[in-house]
């Protein structure tokens, strides 16, 4: 959901309008290679369930660099789903998924730094962040990852 994240690899994307994802819920589950969780909109079915997040456009030409990126294959999928702008109007839209999920790992604290970024920045609700705020991080035991990963934010 972070603008500077997500800019800082593709330079094309923009943030279109924050949106609903209905059936679904945010974990931290899935495995990344450097062992630690990443994000997953997990699908339940349950009606109650919902994933507040970001619509954003890109270059059609920087879609295969994203993909690599954000690992494509490589432990996530990618889905159309039908999600609920701000306005109330039903968008299609195209969002990653994990396929290799261990419920046991932990996000680093940098990771989850992003995502309660990209969700102030945005404007999520107080409530939603909360519950993210809530979600039990670690230290990534490189430690310097921490400060080039948050470096972003520097001019921001």
């Amino acid at each position: 959901m972070s603008t500077p994240r997500l800019t800082d690899r593709v330079p094309s994307a923009r943030a279109v309008t924050i949106a609903q994802l209905h059936k679904h819920k945010l974990k931290f589950h899935k495995k990344s290679k450097d062992g630690s969780a990443k994000c997953d909109a997990e699908y339940t079915n349950n009606t109650e369930d919902v994933v507040y997040g970001v619509v954003f456009q890109i270059s059609a030409s920087e879609k295969p660099e994203l993909d690599i990126k954000e690992g494509l294959r490589k432990g996530y999928e990618e889905k159309s789903v039908s999600v609920i702008a701000q306005n109330g109007e039903t968008l299609d839209a195209v969002t990653y998924y994990a396929t290799n999920i261990d419920p046991s790992l932990k996000p680093y604290d940098w990771y989850k730094e992003h995502v309660i970024r990209g969700a102030r920045e945005h404007g999520l609700p107080p409530e939603y962040i909360a519950t993210i705020n809530e979600i039990n991080s670690m230290p990534d035991p490189d430690t310097e990852k921490y400060d080039r990963e948050l470096s972003i934010y520097r001019y921001t």
